[in-house]
């Protein structure tokens, strides 16, 4: 099974995610709020509330768990009509994929809704048969890379993702990762490594899967 981080990996939401959290923060603080796109990619793979932290430092504890709140629920409604940007040739790997009989599954550190309204935004329906997030079970990424395995019977797993926490969580779930070289960070000790989307094939063969 191929199991993929979401943002940075599938997908660059950066722009959406600077524009409906700006005007919801914006809103609820009485402040403007500009975030840059690149300010949004340096926080995205971590927790809504690692997240907050980062971006409202000067806030209390209650007003950053308040406003993300409204910020998650702002942030899929305006991606459920903008979407975000796939990467080159994406869904023409993934049919490739698909069609050489990869089970394909998502696995992020996002709010409960995220990973189905990238799924139904960008009509991704078809190519995953399982998606797993932090909001939904509050376990490590490690830990749901792993609880999507177990339920799909698949110890024979990689996972793709972009930065090191992603290569981190793949350790801790005992399976090889690809870096996403293209993505919004680094890593120190991947398994393998693709410049770009429709470069994962051949790594996953060079892997053996």
């Amino acid at each position: 099974m191929i199991i993929f981080d979401l943002d940075g990996t599938l997908w660059d939401a950066g722009k959406a995610l600077a524009e409906s959290w700006g005007a919801e923060i914006a809103r609820q603080l009485g402040k403007e709020t500009n975030f840059t796109v690149d300010e949004i990619h340096s926080v995205l793979g971590q927790t809504m509330d690692q997240i907050a932290l980062k971006l409202l430092p000067d806030a209390t504890p209650e007003e950053r768990e308040r406003v993300f709140k409204c910020c998650m629920g702002k942030e899929t409604e305006y991606l459920r009509e903008h979407g975000g940007e796939l990467f080159e040739r994406e869904v023409e790997t993934l049919d490739q994929l698909k069609a050489a009989g990869y089970k394909m599954a998502i696995v992020s550190n996002c709010q409960t809704g995220y990973v189905q309204t990238f799924i139904d935004s960008m009509n991704m329906h078809e190519y995953f048969c399982d998606i797993e997030e932090w909001g939904h079970t509050g376990l490590s990424k490690g830990e749901n890379i792993r609880l999507v395995m177990e339920r799909n019977n698949e110890p024979h797993s990689v996972y793709v993702g972009d930065i090191q926490k992603d290569c981190d969580s793949a350790t801790e779930a005992g399976i090889p990762c690809i870096w996403a070289k293209y993505g919004f960070g680094t890593m120190d000790h991947a398994d393998a490594e693709i410049d770009h989307f429709y470069e994962l094939p051949e790594a996953l063969e060079k892997l053996g899967f």
